[in-house]
């Protein structure tokens, strides 16, 4: 059976770079510096939105 693969590019963020950012900033807050292997795969997972939703030029000066 084959599947059709949709060739539209949908954005990984509804949110901004800026909200994704907040809650990046919470983990390391609620964490103390230091992160344990699950709040690493958060941590991951947010820093992989932030990239989709952060202007290009943020990207480049990061």
């Amino acid at each position: 059976m084959l599947h059709s693969m949709s060739t539209t590019v949908e954005p990984l963020s509804e949110r901004s770079a800026a909200e994704v950012n907040e809650e990046i900033r919470a983990l390391w807050r609620r964490a103390g510096g230091t992160l344990n292997t699950e709040q690493r795969a958060e941590y991951q997972r947010l820093v992989m939105e932030w990239a989709a939703a952060a202007p290009q030029s943020a990207r480049a000066a990061a």
